[in-house]
Order: C-alpha cells, then structure tokens, then sequence
C-alpha cells in the first residue's frame, strides 16, 4: 500500500460550554439556559504532521491530548482556527468507543463494516479476519458487555484497521491490552509509518510510544508547549513540576 495523509492545525481552539450543574451544553442551549461556564479544551493549537511521521502526545491529565485526538477525529470540530485532515482515518479512543454492548463481537463489526459502505460479501470476509486479527476466539461470538476491557480494546483495533488506515489515532486503549497484543498494535502502527501513514498516540507508557514515535507534541492546559524529538520532548515534561 502507498500511502499518504497528513494533519495541520492553524491556531486550533475547542470550547466546552457547561451549566451550573456541571452539564455540558451546546452553544444554542447556552443561549436557551444563559448562565454557563465556559472552558477551553484547546487554544492556539498549531502543528503540521506529514506522510510517515509517528507523533506522541505527551502531558499531564487535562492538558488537552484526548480533546486533540478526537478534533483531528472529527469528533469536535474547532470553534476558532483551521483544521485539516488528510487521508483514511481510523481512531480508538477509548476501550468501548464505537461498540454496542448488547450486540456479539462479530455483529458489531459488521455493524462498522456496512456503515462504512462494504458489501455484504467483502463484510462476510472481513469478518473472519477480524475475528482473528482481534485473537478473541469463541469469545467473538459472545455480547461485548461480557468483554473485559483488554477484549473491547482487541475488538476495537482489529475493527479500526479494517478501513486499511493511512492515519491511526490512539488513546491509551493499548494501555489496556496485554504484553502480545500490544506487539501487533506496534507492528501495525510501523507499518502504516513506512508505508508513508501517520499515526498519533498518546499514553503513559512512553516506552512503547518512543517504539514507533520519533516526534512528540508536549501539552499543558490545552496549548502546545513543545514540538521535537520524542526523548528531548519527554525530558521536558517529565522536568515540569507534577501537580
């Protein structure tokens, strides 16, 4: 596969808009309620990211990495700035992100499979591999509310892959996995850098970031405080003072 993608961010903010009950609100029901609260999620947020780049986020809890993931997800879209995303992207943000509880491992990837417009035949197909990338056995057959939280992040890997990625977006979700499967996230991960991808990860476990991570974002309340090589970025945080 040759693959191209890329990610830049002119000046990025995301604003989260709550009421006195702590409850978010959208911006027309702000203005129904009136008094709110308002915070910043990301302010002036700038980066470009190119074909085969791996990229950390790195920084404390509340500095803005899972809201940044999912605005390049297009989970959020930015309130202020300019946003643009190039390329197949396939995003595991969370360990249930995506799943429904109550249906098997197998439907809900075939669920994933037809929203994302495969025919029935190439679903049927895609879904032994997925049964057997995931490594979940008999287990895939069984409702993914019995799914320790390890299998849901194996699910949602192996269903996110499907759409064959050129930008792979995670957080944290293989932290939940164990010592094998975190080796194929890795290997996945590698191979859609060489092949001229991008992925962008954010975790605590910075050895397995610095594997397939050469650059790494620093974040602190929702601004980019660093950019550069992934060792000199990680020795600047951890040098922050820890709240």
């Amino acid at each position: 596969m040759s693959a191209t993608a890329s990610v830049a961010a002119e000046g990025i903010g995301v604003r989260f808009l709550f009421d006195r009950h702590r409850r978010v609100m959208s911006p027309m029901l702000a203005g129904v309620r009136g008094r709110k609260t308002e915070v910043w999620g990301l302010r002036e947020v700038g980066f470009v990211a190119g074909p085969g780049e791996g990229i950390a986020l790195l920084g404390p809890s509340g500095a803005g990495k899972t809201t940044l993931l999912r605005a390049i997800a297009g989970i959020y879209r930015p309130d202020v700035g300019r946003l643009t995303v190039r390329g197949r992207v396939a995003a595991v943000l969370s360990t249930e992100a995506g799943l429904m509880p109550t249906l098997t491992g197998r439907e809900n990837a075939s669920l994933v499979g037809t929203l994302a417009g495969l025919g029935r035949a190439d679903t049927r197909v895609r879904m032994e591999h997925v049964k057997e990338r995931s490594g979940l056995g008999s287990a895939f057959e069984l409702p993914v509310s019995a799914f320790s939280q390890g299998m849901q992040a194996r699910l949602g890997f192996a269903v996110a892959e499907q759409s064959d990625p050129t930008l792979l977006l995670l957080d944290e979700v293989h932290e939940a996995l164990d010592h094998e499967y975190r080796e194929v996230v890795e290997r996945r991960a590698k191979r859609i850098i060489a092949d001229g991808g991008i992925v962008i990860a954010t975790g605590h476990d910075h050895d397995l970031l610095a594997r397939f991570c050469e650059r790494a974002l620093l974040l602190s309340n929702g601004t980019v405080v660093g950019d550069g090589p992934f060792a000199e970025t990680q020795a600047a945080y951890l040098e922050q003072p820890q709240a």
